[in-house]
């Protein structure tokens, strides 16, 4: 084999291998694959609690405590003892925001009392009550600790309630 035909032979080889992981290159990246993309973060949690850093109010029912936050990642009361609803009547999970408050409210359907009453959901709210009864799907906090986010939560604040 002459030196040309043995440099065009060795060029041939090599343009094939090349082509080979061109195309593998190619298909890699149409795909994503190699690429270094960040899973998106999960996001940012008030320290001590499981809810948001942007919510006022935190209430996590498995764990049976809620808190009061300035929205900023900082608690400002509690842990309070708390609890949600029974079964049958649970006390629903998500990101609210606080429609009303009543400080005396009166419950049609239950007739009872719900002092110092702040509403997240219709029909739902952070309330006056024993702590080791199970609500009707509200939140039940003793009397200090409703007082407390009677005075601090306002309408529009956001709530978060965590299973």
């Amino acid at each position: 084999m002459s030196g040309w035909s043995a440099d065009r032979s060795r060029t041939a080889r090599w343009s094939a291998r090349l082509g080979v992981t061109a195309a593998a290159c190619l298909a890699a990246a149409g795909l994503g694959l190699g690429t270094a993309e960040a899973a998106p973060a999960a996001p940012a949690t008030t320290p001590g609690t499981p809810c948001a850093t942007t919510v006022k109010a935190c209430m996590d029912l498995s764990g049976r405590q809620a808190w009061l936050t300035d929205g900023a990642g900082h608690v400002t009361a509690g842990p309070f003892a708390a609890r949600g609803g029974k079964s049958g009547a649970a006390t629903p999970t998500g990101t609210f925001t606080v429609q009303d408050k009543v400080k005396n409210y009166w419950s049609k359907a239950f007739d009872a009392p719900m002092p110092n009453s702040v509403f997240f959901k219709p029909g739902y709210a952070f309330h006056a009550g024993s702590p080791s009864v199970a609500s009707n799907g509200c939140i039940h906090l003793n009397r200090g600790a409703s007082q407390q986010f009677f005075a601090a939560l306002r309408p529009g604040d956001r709530v978060q309630i965590v299973a």
